[in-house]
């Protein structure tokens, strides 16, 4: 048989990227990939060990599009806003991403890099040390549970819907909350939070 044509790890990542951007998280398999390489299955493996690796190059792919450049010429909350907003939109053009943006962030270089710019606008906001460390954890965990809400369970969804038609007799707060969410954007809501977060630092 003759050898596969060399392939970089970007292009069997973007491979896999397309695959999951038409097909849905779902369809990524390794057949899948190797079909959209114009290549066999066994070929694949020669450069990849298994599906988790494949996610792994995905996330990093994604991610990759974050700019980490420290942004310039704003407060230090500005400048936090504008790095969780970079990897928003990043993953946001990529949604059936989002659920592997939690379990292969901390092994995808880009994620590091964007960690450590961030960190950097902390410690010259005089946020150092443990301090520190629940501040950048606190706004990962803002940012990855806002963009799985997003994607996976919008306030436009059906569960805000069913709350909005709760018996208000039980439920009134959740029932008059569900109504009024639902005239709360997507920007609106993230950036608010956001908002509410930075104040608390």
């Amino acid at each position: 048989m003759p050898r596969p044509r060399s392939l970089t790890e970007t292009q069997i990542a973007a491979a896999a990227l397309a695959v999951i951007d038409r097909d849905g998280l779902a369809a990524l398999t390794m057949r899948a990939v190797a079909k959209e390489l114009g290549m066999g299955t066994m070929s694949l493996y020669r450069y990849v060990d298994d599906r988790e690796q494949l996610e792994g190059l995905v996330v990093d792919l994604v991610l990759g599009a974050v700019d980490t450049t420290p942004p310039t010429g704003s407060s230090w909350r500005e400048r936090v806003a504008t790095m969780v907003e970079r990897v928003r939109d990043a993953v946001g053009a990529h949604p059936n991403v989002v659920p592997l943006t939690l379990t292969h962030r901390q092994g995808a270089p880009s994620s590091l890099r964007w960690g450590e710019t961030v960190l950097g606008i902390l410690t010259e906001a005089g946020i150092e040390g443990r301090r520190r460390v629940v501040a950048l954890r606190t706004l990962v965990g803002y940012l990855v549970g806002a963009i799985q809400l997003e994607h996976l369970g919008p306030l436009s969804g059906e569960g805000t819907r069913a709350m909005a038609t709760l018996p208000g007799a039980d439920f009134p707060l959740l029932a008059e909350t569900a109504r009024q969410a639902a005239k709360v954007t997507v920007d609106e809501e993230f950036r608010q939070g956001l908002t509410v977060l930075l104040k608390g630092l």
